[in-house]
């Protein structure tokens, strides 16, 4: 770790990852190109780049009490034409709170004529990221874009009330960057540690800013199933704390310590509390049924405030009073996250149990490590509460999140249970595969032109149902239904789907379900008297997990889930089953019990075929393999593949003659 004699403050995680280019300026007056980059004919980081970044600044200057500005600036130098491709969109992600402002961007042709971005020609939209993760975006396209081209542009982003505490500097873009220099302004000192990079060191420089400079910094590339990008990109974290050294071990006891104290209240045991418990919980007599009532209790009846499907607006939440206790809660029916939890704890104390608050890691953002001695990487929070002789894991807040099931990204962790004394580490495990579950069935009929047509219905569970809901509990029942005809429309490009139905979109209970009528055109293929078909429809046109023939990255899955199709196919008149092998099943003893595979086919009423499959991948613990692994668990995803598109064979039957 790192110290500055000057501070930054904080700027939450979001704003961090989304500092795409930056840099710094004067005014409206650009900097003048000098003729040797203008001329350059190839890359100077990576040599086959299609695209370089010559420059990459970002000035942020933390020293108004009620503000946070970050100037970005960025200057690319254009190769190839998949260089022109890649750099000529440019979209500049942010969230609610933060304000996009001074877009301004050229483009130098190589003859050194100039063509200036229209400030009609900004636009806003939202985006889904690779992650599901949808923001929105200040878009636009630069004009006049070629092989030998300059690219510049800049923006000036504004976080009201922001500063720069537990702020990440990324130093990697998609692209190779010559240099990448920040410059901060704080207004008190700070501490700083760099990630995944060589020794990095600000130096003072003018005007009260600190500046740090890197050179060479090679493209980051992202990759099927990796870790979340700072487990593998280059960064610095920012952020306060006294200049002193803490004992590990230290440090976090008096972390749980502290945070035990400050949150026994709020899950406070009032005469409201234990009346509303012994109503809930009724006649329910086991520990379980206990705690399943509770935790159902207040997914069902307290609103999430802080819920983005929660339908009210900033202006409204903002209004809302606080709860100062779970009586509060109670009393509203509403409440934030953390309010939700603190009434789950404080009616499973008021129904005996022992109930803390525990903290852990977020695995979708970095593998939490105890020797980071910063709170600030310990920052999912949910209730433990003992069962029996263990500690058993709940967090109400997240709606969707199944009864005896954390999120994914706080399973697998370990977890700090808060106490007045000892605080306990331990583990929360990870929910198995047959946790998260998609059920999908369809009832067919194939027609001798190769048209296939029929009913399907797909459900799902686990973390699998929570995903589903997350992503479309906001979304329109129109927007619903196109992201569902894009899902399909994915795989098999001919697909025509009607009578859609999607079900149980915000039920914290029931499955998140499609349904719906689809007509495929050409989906058997047709040779003579013939027809080839795909039995299993969900796999049909699912592309490869892994199509690389090297990895630079660890594989990373989020958690394991499994597959069940049961699918029924009536056969054309007139056609019979000609080939009706099936593939050999991947039992999961050959793979270690990472994966299991088996698709049976058969013929009912000599008319119809049944084909069933089941599929599950990963065991209960944190999926995640070393590079060197890539090419067996490659091999591995490719023989699951191959067997999803086993074809098999319709014949016609040959017409007799009737003779008088």
């Amino acid at each position: 770790m790192k110290s500055m004699s000057r501070l930054l403050l904080p700027l939450f995680l979001l704003c961090l990852g989304l500092i795409l280019p930056a840099a710094i300026f004067a005014g409206d007056d650009w900097k003048p190109i000098n003729p040797a980059d203008l001329a350059l004919k190839t890359p100077v980081v990576e040599k086959d780049a299609d695209a370089e970044a010559l420059t990459w600044e970002v000035r942020i200057d933390d020293s108004q009490v009620n503000e946070l500005a970050l100037n970005h600036y960025l200057r690319v130098k254009i190769f190839t034409e998949r260089g022109k491709e890649s750099q000529s969109r440019i979209d500049i992600p942010y969230y609610s709170s933060t304000r996009i402002r001074d877009i301004a961007a050229r483009v130098t042709k190589p003859d050194g004529s100039v063509l200036e971005l229209k400030k009609d020609d900004v636009f806003e939209r939202t985006i889904v990221k690779a992650s599901g993760v949808r923001v929105k975006a200040k878009s636009f396209a630069l004009p006049g874009v070629e092989p030998g081209s300059i690219v510049e542009y800049r923006w000036r982003e504004v976080h009201p009330g922001g500063n720069l505490n537990r702020m990440r500097l990324q130093f990697q873009r998609d692209i190779p960057v010559q240099t990448v220099t920040y410059y901060l302004k704080p207004y008190m000192g700070m501490r700083y540690q760099p990630f995944h990079m060589e020794e990095a060191k600000f130096v003072k420089g003018k005007d009260g800013f600190y500046e740090l400079s890197m050179n060479n910094m090679p493209a980051f590339h992202e990759e099927p199933h990796m870790p979340p990008e700072d487990e593998v990109r280059s960064w610095i974290f920012l952020y306060y704390s006294e200049d002193s050294k803490e004992e590990t071990e230290k440090y976090w006891k008096d972390y749980g310590k502290k945070v035990f104290a400050s949150s026994k209240d709020e899950m406070k045991v009032s005469d409201e509390v234990k009346k509303a418990a012994a109503s809930i919980i009724g006649d329910a007599s086991t520990p379980e049924e206990k705690l399943h009532r509770i935790y159902d209790f207040c997914r069902l009846k307290i609103k999430n405030t802080t819920d983005d499907a929660s339908g009210l607006s900033p202006d409204e939440k903002s209004k809302l009073k606080e709860n100062s206790s779970p009586a509060d809660t109670l009393k509203t029916g509403r409440g934030t996250g953390g309010d939700i939890d603190m009434l789950f704890a404080a009616l499973a104390k008021a129904a005996g149990f022992d109930a803390r608050l525990a903290l852990s890691g977020d695995r979708s953002d970095m593998h939490f490590d105890r020797q980071l001695v910063n709170a600030t990487f310990l920052g999912s929070s949910f209730i433990a509460v003992m069962v029996g002789d263990k500690w058993e894991f709940f967090s109400p807040a997240e709606m969707y999140t199944a009864f005896g099931m954390l999120g994914w990204p706080e399973e697998g962790q370990e977890a700090l249970i808060t106490d007045p004394k000892d605080p306990i580490w331990t583990n929360t495990g990870q929910a198995p595969a047959d946790n998260s579950v998609a059920k999908r069935s369809g009832k067919f009929s194939l027609l001798e032109d190769g048209t296939l047509e029929g009913d399907v219905r797909i459900e799902y569970s686990g973390h699998l149902d929570y995903e589903k809901k997350e992503f479309n509990d906001d979304d329109s029942p129109a927007q619903r239904e196109e992201t569902l005809r894009d899902m399909v429309k994915a795989q098999i490009s001919t697909a025509e789907l009607s009578d859609i139905r999607i079900e149980n979109v915000t039920d914290p209970l029931k499955p998140f379900t499609y349904a719906y009528h689809v007509r495929v055109p050409g989906y058997a293929q047709r040779t003579g008297k013939r027809l080839f078909i795909q039995p299993e429809y969900f796999e049909h046109g699912a592309p490869m997990v892994f199509t690389a023939s090297a990895r630079k990255h660890m594989i990373y899955f989020n958690y394991p889930w499994s597959e069940d199709d049961d699918i029924e196919i009536a056969m054309p008149a007139g056609y019979a089953l000609d080939n009706a092998d099936a593939p050999a099943p991947i039992p999961p003893d050959t793979a270690q019990h990472l994966i299991g595979q088996s698709l049976k086919i058969a013929v009912a009423d000599g008319h119809t075929l049944l084909v069933h499959r089941k599929f599950f991948f990963g065991w209960p613990q944190p999926l995640v393999f070393a590079a060197k692994s890539y090419d067996p668990l490659k091999q591995l995803f490719e023989l699951v593949h191959q067997n999803d598109n086993h074809t098999i064979t319709l014949k016609q039957a040959a017409v007799t003659a009737v003779t008088k």
